[in-house]
């Protein structure tokens, strides 16, 4: 039922979309002449350079699709009589919430999987000759998918709490400006949540003007994981029990 709304919301084209325009963004500057001399040299780390421009870009734009995604699919309840029919149906205001988030979180996962392949592969067009390092890239598009899933669950609660879905979206708007922010300058990623978690996930760093591949704080990036989890489930329950 979930994805047959996505297909009279053209949900998939949109995800398209936003996942061609990160990685075209992310993979701009491999075609500048500064950056093509690094290709063949391990010491310059051309492939940790690019993924440290993914995590940007993607910092700057999950989030909003994010509170996008969660609001067209969760508007389309409250433009109808969504929750009523359901609820006839015998699925409660929160089941119908977290099938939501199932739903879209197959939509991500295929996305971000695809985006991150995208991005390798214009590393390898460009002419990258360094061997890559997959661990990094493989750990960063999970944490990826994994944050974008919790931010999706946070936009759903909200924009079934509150009609207006301009707030969600503003919501989101301002998350990427957080997320961002919170990347540019790491020590204030752990007092700014959920956004700072883009920063958290980040495996590699800047460093005197050189970049090079970090270890993520996992403990950190779990517990937010886990809270956004023990709070999504408690909200949604307590959905069953309001009148929609």
């Amino acid at each position: 039922m979930e994805f047959r709304k996505m297909r009279r919301l053209r949900t998939l084209p949109i995800v398209l979309v936003m996942v061609v325009a990160v990685a075209a963004l992310s993979s701009a500057s491999l075609f500048a002449g500064s950056t093509q001399t690094t290709f063949e040299d391990p010491a310059a780390h051309p492939w940790a350079g690019l993924l440290l421009s993914y995590t940007l870009m993607a910092a700057m734009t999950s989030p909003i699709l994010a509170a996008v995604l969660a609001s067209r699919q969760t508007d389309i309840e409250h433009a109808g009589t969504g929750w009523t029919l359901a609820s006839i149906a015998g699925f409660t205001p929160g089941t119908l919430c977290r099938a939501k988030l199932a739903a879209l979180s197959g939509i991500l996962l295929a996305a971000v999987l695809i985006q991150t392949l995208l991005v390798v592969g214009a590393g390898m067009l460009a002419g990258i000759r360094v061997p890559l390092d997959a661990g990094p890239w493989i750990g960063y598009t999970l944490l990826l998918f994994l944050v974008d899933v919790a931010l999706v669950a946070l936009h759903i609660w909200l924009a079934a709490t509150v009609e207006n879905q301009l707030i969600s979206v503003g919501v989101g708007m301002l998350g990427a400006f957080l997320a961002v922010f919170t990347l540019l300058a790491p020590g204030a990623a752990f007092w700014i949540a959920p956004w700072g978690a883009y920063a958290l996930i980040s495996h590699v760093a800047q460093t005197a003007g050189e970049v090079g591949y970090v270890t993520p704080p996992y403990p950190w990036i779990i517990g937010l994981l886990a809270l956004v989890g023990i709070t999504f489930t408690l909200a949604t329950r307590r959905f069953n029990r309001l009148e929609r």
